[in-house]
Formats: structure tokens, sequence, C-alpha cells
């Protein structure tokens, strides 16, 4: 279909917005809009200019015949700020505290908006690692690890704490829950994770860190590399974390006196800090 300029612009944003880190030829948007390869190149010049000037993310090129463009969704350090500071206050609201030390974020991780934006901020976190494989433990991990998924176009693996008939043999170890010390069990499907697969683990809350210490563990089973960690929310504890490196966004604390919950910064925003210095083209 033959397009102008500004409607291809349009279309050319679209579909680089929905086929994130994928590589696409210039050839194939050429033939898309019957224009010439020159007037296609001047198109993503315009792109690029746009998306990085409004934080969406960077246009990479591969020249050469095999070449192309691809897009890297990620978020600037302003715009994690205003997440953040809209989803303290919504966590930080009265009856969110539950039995346990645990925190209600049902209704938070049931909104496609924050998910999705949440997705993006922990991709942008890792957008430098090269990552096969999302993994995650049932239940209430599972949106925010499709959310980042869907922005590094990679597969999600989710971990079970029992196999099911559907799902084929499996590979299950016992892991010692950080918080209450008991042995429990998580469990994956052999074909889910190929040996050397580069795993970022996403999970929405966490205590102690058995539960990401266990996922850390299944993984080495099957011979993958954890090149990452990310947590929506992280208590804060006087006992030591069980893991290290990891990315939390917020981090809960708790007035034992009182039973106020307190809701502050995790340390996602030192490694923006770190990220953004690195690079150079991300404010």
């Amino acid at each position: 279909m033959k397009l102008k300029r500004s409607s291809r612009l349009v279309d050319i944003t679209s579909y680089l917005l929905q086929h994130p880190h994928q590589l696409i030829s210039l050839s194939f948007f050429s033939d898309r809009y019957e224009s010439a390869k020159s007037s296609i190149s001047e198109d993503l010049a315009i792109v690029k200019d746009n998306f990085e000037s409004m934080g969406l993310g960077r246009l990479e090129t591969l020249a050469g015949a095999a070449g192309g463009v691809t897009y890297i969704p990620c978020m600037g350090g302003p715009e994690a700020e205003r997440l953040l500071d809209r989803l303290k206050e919504e966590l930080t609201e009265k009856d969110r505290l539950l039995p346990g030390g645990y925190l209600f974020m049902t209704d938070i991780l049931g909104r496609p908006e924050y998910v999705n934006a949440i997705g993006r901020l922990i991709a942008s976190v890792y957008i430098d690692e090269h990552i096969d494989t999302i993994m995650t433990m049932e239940t209430k991990g599972i949106p925010l690890a499709f959310a980042v998924a869907s922005q590094r176009n990679v597969p999600v693996v989710v971990v079970r704490r029992s196999s099911k008939v559907t799902e084929g043999s499996t590979v299950s170890i016992n892991y010692i829950s950080g918080s209450s010390k008991r042995i429990q069990t998580m469990v994956l499907p052999r074909r889910s994770l190929k040996e050397n697969s580069r795993v970022l683990i996403v999970d929405d809350f966490m205590k102690a860190g058995g539960t990401m210490k266990g996922m850390m563990n299944l993984s080495e089973e099957f011979g993958a590399i954890v090149v990452g960690m990310a947590v929506f929310v992280e208590k804060e504890d006087e006992q030591k974390k069980l893991v290290d490196h990891y990315t939390s966004l917020l981090k809960l604390s708790i007035t034992e006196q009182t039973s106020a919950l307190k809701i502050e910064y995790g340390n996602v925003m030192s490694q923006f800090s770190n990220r953004d210095n690195r690079s150079g083209t991300i404010n």
C-alpha cells in the first residue's frame, strides 16, 4: 500500500512498538509501503529521534544485506520515579497489610496499565543483558513475568509447587523457605528450559529470598544461567536475604508497635542512575 510519510510514520511506530527486540529489515518496510529504502531510512531516523526524546526506547540499526532495525523499549529515570510514586501512593492505603507481613497487591497486579509499566521498568534495568527466558513462581508473579517478557520478546516459564500431568516429565527440587524455614518443593517441566539459557527471574514479593534462591537452584539443574533477579516489592527485614544482586522496585517496612506500613523506593533507582551514566543516552 502506498502511503504518505505522515501515515508511514504512524504505522512504523505502531509496528515497532508491537515487535520489540525483533530485527526488521528495511526491505520489509519498503515492500509494505511501496517506498524506496532511502525514504524508509529517513522515516526511521525521525522515529528514532521521537522515541529517544519521549523516553520510549531506542532504535538500533544493523548494516548490510541481512541488516535492519530493532526497537529496544526502555524507561528513563524520571518516568520510573513517577511510576513508583504512584505505586507507593496506592500501596500505602489502609488495610493492605496482611497477616504474616505480606502486602495485598492483587488489585495492582490486575491493572494492565500498572503491570505493563512495571514490565517496561524491569526490562529497562536489564536492557543491556542478553535474556532468553523470564522465569517466575506461580501465581501472582505471572502477570509481571509476562509484562517483562512482552518487552523483551522472549518466552515465560512458570515454576509450580506441584507437577501437572499435562506438562510431561519434570525436574523438582526441595528448598527452604527463607521466612518460615520450612522445606518446600518447586517443579518445572523438562521441556521448559534449554541448557545455557540466560534467565531473568521475576517475582511479585520477597521476604527473605527463599523462593528466589530456589528458582536459582532449579535453573542450575537445567544448566541455565541466571543473569538477574527482579522483584516488585521486597520486605525490609533484619534477617539477611538469601540472595544478592537483585533489583527491587519498592521496599516495605512495618513498625511492630503500631503495625503501620511504609513503602519506599527499592534499589532500582540507584541501578537506573548507574545505567544512565554508562549509556549517556537516556535521561
